[in-house]
């Protein structure tokens, strides 16, 4: 572990580089963080495709979004229920917090708060902001597994967090 401070090397308005003896990084830039929503409803679990920059395609994966890069001091349930419904058109009853994890600890030093969405209700298509191009996706539970293997077929990225739903089936 190096006892090095750390140095800023860039500084955008949603990330930061930093340097810390050998090792390179990046954070979140003004203390913003995230939160990953879970929203199951009736045996359903609500997944979101978009493109993403870094991947060069599309990627599937839970809601999320960022909390206090639109309202200082907005609480993470509160993000994360404004975040469910512009991005899937659904609007929860409950945000439940089921902690903090974090991303890739080797290359950032992001996490997010997880929350489990209840009392679904369809408010509008949602799809996101006009440049976001979000596509929703209401998955059974059952066959989950069935569904992002024909994502994968396609050529569609798999976020890392959707290993939580193949979970069972993974694990033997």
């Amino acid at each position: 572990m190096s006892d090095d401070p750390a140095d800023t090397v860039w500084a955008g308005r949603f990330i930061t580089v930093k340097k810390q003896g050998s090792w390179e990084y990046v954070t979140r830039a003004r203390g913003i963080q995230a939160a990953v929503i879970l929203a199951i409803d009736d045996g359903d679990v609500i997944l979101v495709e978009q493109y993403r920059v870094p991947l060069g395609q599309r990627c599937l994966e839970l809601p999320a979004g960022l909390v206090g890069d639109e309202e200082e001091g907005e609480s993470v349930e509160l993000s994360a229920a404004r975040e469910l419904e512009e991005e899937t058109g659904y609007r929860p009853d409950h945000i439940e917090p089921l902690g903090y994890f974090y991303s890739s600890p080797g290359m950032v030093s992001e996490g997010f708060t997880l929350v489990r969405a209840t009392g679904l209700t369809r408010v509008n298509d949602g799809g996101g902001l006009p440049d976001e191009d979000i596509t929703v996706h209401r998955v059974p539970l059952a066959g989950i597994g069935d569904f992002v293997a024909a994502k994968r077929a396609e050529g569609v990225g798999i976020d890392v967090r959707i290993m939580m739903l193949l979970g069972p089936s993974i694990l033997g």
